[in-house]
């Protein structure tokens, strides 16, 4: 593995030794890696090369998914993640936006405030500021503001994913985690969110699981390339882009020759 990286921030998760199986099937074996505070983290690879095990690890995914097993340290802000008493409390520091929106049955307004709620947060004025700041972290509120009160299920797909980045922006991460959020928005919308993530990294730790190629391109700080449960290589991104790494496997991904 290359790793030919430039000035360093502090380290917000520290990834040693992990493999996660299921069951017999070993998904990514033996990786040892460092994510750090506000940064995007890429992670790039054909289908089948590990890549959502390892998010699903980082958050204790693992506890909902049936014979999955994971080995090795995952630590997060210098605690290990499979020590923490309260995962929900994990969760909330480390949060997740999957490929396909996960609008819920509510308002849109309500999507935003149910966590703030379930944290305790009752006053109306600071909900409302909190609903008012996550839609504008995820470019939503002036397309949103004036129908609040409408289910978020009727909105557009791409608004509908932008409305889960809020949702899960208004638990105030530290990390959040981005898998292939892009596989059902429109190419407009997709951009309009890239903008938002590059805005975002000044304040969290974003990693960014990414089957286009480019996108990791364009946003991430370094990337890692898996493939068949191994990470072939880790080094900062524009390295990774111009045959600065030196397995032959990466370029090979990102030239497009397979995947």
């Amino acid at each position: 593995m290359v790793a030919t990286e430039k000035a360093t921030n502090p380290t917000k998760v520290e990834v040693k030794d992990l493999t996660i199986r299921y069951g017999p099937k070993v998904a990514l074996e033996g990786v040892s890696l460092d994510i750090r505070e506000n940064e995007i983290f890429g992670i790039i690879g054909p289908a089948n090369s590990g890549k959502t095990s390892f998010l699903r690890a980082l958050n204790r995914m693992d506890l909902f998914t049936p014979g999955m097993q994971v080995d090795g340290t995952i630590r997060f802000d210098g605690r290990d993640v499979r020590k923490w008493r309260n995962v929900f409390s994990l969760r909330q520091r480390i949060g997740v936006v999957f490929p396909l929106p996960v609008g819920l049955p509510m308002t849109i307004y309500d999507n935003v405030a149910l966590a703030p709620r379930l944290a305790g947060v009752k006053g109306k004025a600071a909900l409302d500021e909190i609903v008012e700041r996550c839609l504008q972290r995820a470019a939503l509120w002036d397309e949103v503001k004036d129908r609040l009160d409408s289910l978020g299920s009727l909105l557009s797909g791409g608004q509908q994913q932008r409305l889960t980045i809020a949702r899960a922006l208004s638990q105030d991460p530290d990390v959040l985690l981005l898998d292939e959020f892009s596989i059902a928005v429109d190419p407009v919308t997709t951009m309009r969110i890239e903008d938002v993530l590059k805005v975002l990294k000044d304040e969290i730790t974003i990693v960014l699981v990414t089957n286009l190629v480019q996108q990791a391109r364009r946003l991430a700080d370094r990337t890692a390339f898996f493939l068949m449960g191994e990470m072939v290589e880790l080094a900062d991104t524009e390295a990774l882009f111009t045959r600065q790494t030196t397995d032959e496997r990466t370029q090979a991904y990102v030239e497009g020759r397979f995947g």
